[in-house]
């Protein structure tokens, strides 16, 4: 059997983001492999209310050290693993058996797209890290979002490192009913049809003009509903303004709101990948998205629009409503992102650590 280490740190994170979700679903569809693989987590110091159910190896470090010191050393990895893989770049980048396959996940390259949309110093750590992988040869680095590998070929990476994967949409957390999703709309004083944004709310993610086009597309279609904005708070502040902000919620909530929202809209600047449009999609329900949003490259069923126009989101918002939203229509947008499952996911990786 191979021992298999995966990375658990961003689970730790004050802002998880869509690598806690990746991490999560990628232990999931492992699990839903054969039996040839021994999975193994690799945390840091911490508490984690719903942590995943897999044999885990706490390190006594917080988040933050574990971060600084696997650039120097694979704490934590056990001598045994045949597979060593970072789900970011956080790392580690070595360790487990002399002829162990390492492998490190690189999501996107948003810190050079939107500076503006992190610190200095996370911008410092991303160029660092990357330049470690560049350096290490032996290291199969992991891509998810389309046209990624090719500028890691730009940067110099070897074609034969580079392993593109699929990411999925099936975590196992069943959705919340549509009563109980009734229940937590009215207690924010949403009531009937909703329109809906799931993600942090931080400039990157376009809330300001997506609040405003909302307003001018709901003086058309007042069955478009109130705007609920669902997520953490992120970096940077966002002007909300008469949107509804329910902020964090469960995985089970965010589900259900997923798929009672009339339209779901995420019409980011920049985006690694953008898990919510095909999250919303996968549940049924209509989509309108950024026309660059890597996760719908080459998908029919949503709408895309200008993020930079206000008026190209609200007519996205109108054509969105007027799209057909029977159970032929639903079936159909599920059927687009139906092979992004965790379970292909993990098929995914495990060709590359071949």
């Amino acid at each position: 059997m191979t021992r298999l280490v995966v990375s658990m740190d961003q689970l730790f994170r004050p802002q998880p983001g869509g690598i806690a979700s990746y991490v999560r679903g990628l232990l999931q569809g492992l699990a839903e492999l054969d039996g040839a693989w021994d999975v193994r987590g690799l945390a840091p110091r911490g508490n984690l209310a719903d942590a995943p159910s897999v044999a885990t190896t706490a390190i006594p470090l917080d988040v933050a050290a574990l971060t600084r010191l696997w650039r120097l050393a694979p704490l934590g990895v056990p001598a045994d693993a045949d597979v060593v893989h970072a789900t970011s770049l956080a790392g580690p980048f070595a360790g487990g058996r002399r002829d162990a396959i390492h492998s490190v996940a690189v999501h996107d390259l948003l810190w050079r797209d939107r500076p503006e949309a992190t610190t200095a110093r996370g911008v410092r750590f991303h160029e660092g890290r990357l330049g470690l992988v560049r350096s290490r040869e032996a290291i199969r680095v992991v891509v998810s979002s389309p046209g990624l590998r090719e500028r890691l070929l730009a940067e110099g990476f070897a074609a034969s490192r580079l392993h593109p994967v699929r990411l999925g949409v099936d975590d196992a957390t069943p959705a919340a009913d549509s009563a109980s999703v009734a229940a937590a709309l009215s207690a924010a004083g949403v009531t009937g049809p909703f329109s809906l944004y799931v993600g942090t709310r931080e400039p990157r993610k376009n809330i300001a003009r997506l609040v405003e086009a909302h307003c001018v597309a709901r003086r058309r279609r007042g069955d478009l509903g109130p705007l609920v904005l669902v997520g953490p708070a992120g970096w940077g502040a966002v002007d909300t303004a008469d949107a509804v902000v329910l902020g964090p919620q469960s995985r089970a909530l965010v589900k259900g709101l997923l798929r009672d929202a009339t339209v779901m809209a995420y019409v980011a600047l920049a985006e690694g990948w953008g898990l919510p449009p095909v999250e919303a999609l996968f549940a049924g329900t209509r989509v309108v998205v950024s026309a660059d949003c890597p996760s719908v490259a080459g998908i029919d069923a949503v709408v895309r629009v200008d993020p930079l126009d206000v008026e190209s989101i609200a007519d996205g918002l109108v054509r969105a409503l007027d799209e057909a939203d029977d159970a032929p229509a639903r079936a159909r947008r599920h059927a687009a992102v139906s092979d992004l499952t965790w379970v292909n996911s993990a098929r995914d990786h495990v060709a590359g650590w071949q």
